[in-house]
């Protein structure tokens, strides 16, 4: 995989999946834009990618807003000039009872997990769409999409809906040469891993619990461009815990 010189957008990016993401296409030789609505860390990470020897930069964004986002791509675009690959990461959790859940609540995740995901997909298309290369969007679902625990209706719409638009955006923009893939991540832990359990590990078939960089390797096979035959999937990275009876012994 080749990823020099592409200039990447990866929203949601100071903290967890999404500055593992940014920090491996850096890695990758990748001009990085960290968009996130928390500046202090968001500027945080671009240091760490620059520590790194990446090219980096923050554009503060809050994905609820169509202008922020329309901005994104701009300062994008004229900063570097072209817009190659979108990593649609940002997001939030609602895990409330229905009976309790304010409808403030749920405008609020909708917009900021799934509506982010048009709307960012919908702008940065028309600067792929002018490229003879065309492009790549990855959108971060979750396994949440096809199970639940309680109280997580909120979140599950949102990760439902992220799959299905998909592959309606692949069908869409399919014509501009530009592929879109989700990946549904499982359990990835982002604090510290040394204090997980050995059942936690053992509850996958991979025995081991996630981590970040699985979901980058993930992303960066799904935007080489010698992949571009993949295209309106829903990538699950779990280590095969969706596919595991669930008997109690």
């Amino acid at each position: 995989m080749s990823f020099q010189s592409q200039v990447v957008i990866v929203t949601g990016a100071a903290n967890g999946i999404g500055k593992g993401i940014a920090t491996a296409f850096a890695q990758e030789g990748a001009k990085v834009v960290v968009a996130d609505i928390d500046a202090v860390t968001g500027n945080e990470v671009v240091q760490h990618i620059q520590n790194l020897q990446g090219d980096a930069l923050f554009i503060e964004t809050d994905v609820r807003i169509e202008h922020d986002i329309i901005q994104l791509m701009d300062k994008t675009f004229q900063t570097y000039g072209k817009i190659d690959i979108l990593i649609n990461n940002a997001g939030k959790g609602l895990f409330k009872s229905p009976f309790d859940v304010k409808v403030e609540e749920w405008d609020d995740i909708i917009n900021t997990n799934l509506r982010s995901v048009f709307l960012c997909s919908r702008e940065v298309a028309k600067y792929m769409s002018d490229s003879k290369n065309g492009g790549s969007i990855v959108n971060i679902a979750s396994t949440r999409a096809i199970m639940s625990e309680p109280y997580s209706e909120g979140y599950a719409a949102t990760k439902g809906g992220i799959v299905a638009i998909t592959h309606a955006l692949a069908a869409s923009f399919a014509e501009h040469h530009i592929t879109v893939n989700a990946i549904s991540p499982g359990w990835i832990e982002t604090g510290d891993y040394e204090d997980l359990r050995e059942i936690d590990h053992h509850q996958h078939f991979s025995k081991r619990v996630g981590k970040p960089s699985d979901i980058a390797n993930a992303c960066l096979y799904l935007t080489d461009r010698k992949n571009n035959f993949v295209t309106g999937i829903n990538m699950v990275v779990d280590g095969g815990m969706t596919k595991k009876m669930m008997y109690e012994e």
